[in-house]
């Protein structure tokens, strides 16, 4: 007989999903109510506004897909784009890719703007490329590239898309609520997210924000969108404003229950403290991943501090040593992605995990299972350069 079904406590340090807020955990136990009640009506007016917030814009088309992220990723695409347009797509890791395998699908063209990985993705490329293929109609990139650990420059790639009449998507999965995110500042038409990174929620839901713009090119297709469940100009009629909605789908209703938590605990904290205290964070960690002998592969200016990228030992098993983390120390990192998969982890400091006692942990944590690798390491320092690094900036 199947009895219920308790997992092992984790602590998340990988790319994603991050630990979970109780408070987010405790509003996910609320009492279910219908998907069209007026106080779950009113909840979803919260969240639009709550997301608005997070994102920093004014669009009206504020709304999370009841799905994943890659879902949001798919929302955006299927409703932008119609059969035969070309689309440039910037590529520099793992998420890039799967834009451009979104625009074959959907009978697009895709042209590809390719930087190397650890990389960001070069504003000079993707102006080149416009020039030579003037009837590109959309620009898509990842902001932050969570298989290396990358920061590209979104608002300098939103106003060279806009420079050239094109509609901007760009990919927010890792970036919301840990680094800096200004939709209406950079001028961005499109962009979608996740739950389960930096606003330390459950996977599940993918909000997405698109500009008058972008509505405007939903409304006017002369091709149906091809995917019923994600078309916007049917769940705009679910997500309108106000107490009339026209039935779409049954909404996850706890889900939201968590969202509008994350959010109301993000609004709490504020951005740009937010912003800060993930900086601070990476930071520690850092100093004590250096002082271990381990290197970073993504250079300072354009390092993700929620996503850091670090190489393995020469003679180390990667996977042997993520298997000890988790079986010894119940911890969780993550391991490297295509080109990157045997030579890198990832190390989340996402959103709730953030925190300089996780730092202390991994840190410690990874020593130790290293050392009893006989791993080529720098032992008994670790600890103090974090604590130095904290003592810095103040924490």
């Amino acid at each position: 007989m199947v009895s219920s079904f308790n997992p092992t406590p984790r602590t998340l340090m990988g790319p994603g999903p991050s630990d979970v807020n109780p408070r987010i955990l405790s509003a996910l136990a609320r009492p279910t109510i219908g998907h069209l009640d007026p106080e779950f009506i009113r909840l979803m007016d919260e969240v639009k506004s709550l997301l608005q917030f997070a994102f920093q814009t004014e669009n009206e088309l504020t709304i999370p897909v009841s799905a994943p992220g890659s879902a949001g990723m798919e929302t955006c695409f299927v409703n932008l784009m119609s059969p035969g347009d070309k689309v440039i797509v910037c590529v520099n890791g793992v998420f890039g890719n799967r834009m451009v395998d979104n625009v074959k699908r959907l009978g697009g063209e895709a042209v590809l703007v390719e930087d190397q990985w650890g990389t960001p993705v070069s504003a000079e490329k993707l102006r080149s490329t416009l020039e030579q293929h003037a009837d590109a109609v959309i620009v898509a990139f990842v902001h932050a590239e969570t298989s290396t650990g990358v920061r590209s420059d979104a608002k300098a790639l939103c106003a060279i898309a806009q420079e050239f009449d094109c509609l901007s998507i760009v990919d927010c999965v890792t970036s919301l609520g840990g680094i800096e995110v200004k939709l209406d500042e950079w001028g961005a038409d499109a962009a979608y997210s996740g739950t389960q990174k930096c606003l330390s929620c459950v996977p599940g839901l993918s909000p997405i924000s698109l500009s008058k713009a972008a509505v405007a090119r939903v409304q006017s297709r002369k091709t149906p969108v091809s995917s019923w469940f994600l078309d916007l100009n049917l769940v705009m009629g679910y997500w309108g404003q106000g107490q009339t909605r026209a039935y779409h789908h049954t909404a996850p209703v706890n889900a939201l229950y968590g969202l509008h938590e994350s959010l109301v605990i993000l609004e709490e904290e504020g951005l740009e403290s937010s912003w800060k205290r993930h900086q601070h964070n990476h930071l520690a960690l850092r100093a004590g991943v250096e002082a271990l002998g381990l290197k970073f592969i993504v250079a300072e200016d354009f390092r993700l501090p929620q996503l850091n990228t670090v190489t393995i030992p020469d003679g180390v098993d990667e996977g042997a040593v993520r298997k000890q983390l988790l079986s010894l120390y119940n911890l969780e990192i993550g391991a490297g992605l295509g080109v990157l998969a045997g030579k890198v982890w990832r190390i989340g400091l996402m959103g709730y995990a953030s925190n300089p006692r996780n730092v202390l942990f991994c840190v410690n944590a990874l020593e130790s299972v290293l050392s009893g690798n006989n791993a080529h390491i720098n032992r008994g320092v670790a600890t103090e350069a974090v604590q130095k690094a904290y003592s810095q900036v103040g924490v």
